[in-house]
């Protein structure tokens, strides 16, 4: 591995460990020449994912949208920033493990409803407004009468 410092082309791993929850490993290297240290980051290549649109077009999977929908319908609740980054990992590996390299948007959309109404009846709400275009307040209260239907008497999502 080249050193970023002083081109020189060769270091030394002086440290290795997983990281991403094991999906790369982090390396800690060293330059023989200049003697300064550097983090080098090893992961497998992923084929992409491709979204295919409601209009048909297609477009790459981008994680940082899912995030940004996500954090839209967490705003102002007790979640902390990893916590929704680790919702968005758990349905971008559920869409890959699904072994096609293309998903319908309303897939992706169903995936992330199924994560958030176990996680936070409020942002699964808020995701709903806007995924399924509540056009009025009758669409808000049908959505709310169908999730107290599916719940317990602890107010949890009864589990399939």
């Amino acid at each position: 591995m080249k050193c970023p410092f002083c081109s020189y082309e060769d270091s030394r791993v002086i440290d290795s460990r997983s990281s991403d929850n094991g999906t790369a490993i982090r390396r800690r290297r060293e330059c023989p020449k200049c003697g300064r240290r550097f983090t080098t980051y090893e992961k497998y290549e992923v084929a992409p994912l491709l979204v295919i649109k409601k209009d048909g077009r297609r477009e790459m999977f981008d994680s940082h949208k899912l995030i940004a929908g996500l954090l839209r319908a967490f705003e102002k609740r007790p979640f902390s920033y990893d916590q929704i980054q680790g919702i968005a990992s758990e349905v971008e590996a559920e869409l890959r493990t699904s072994g096609e390299n293309e998903v319908k948007s309303s897939l992706i959309g169903e995936t992330v409803m199924k994560h958030l109404e176990k996680v936070d009846q409020i942002a699964y709400v808020r995701f709903a407004s806007v995924y399924r275009q509540f056009a009025d307040v009758n669409n808000f209260m049908q959505e709310i009468q169908k999730m107290l239907h599916k719940m317990d008497g602890d107010g949890k999502i009864k589990q399939k």
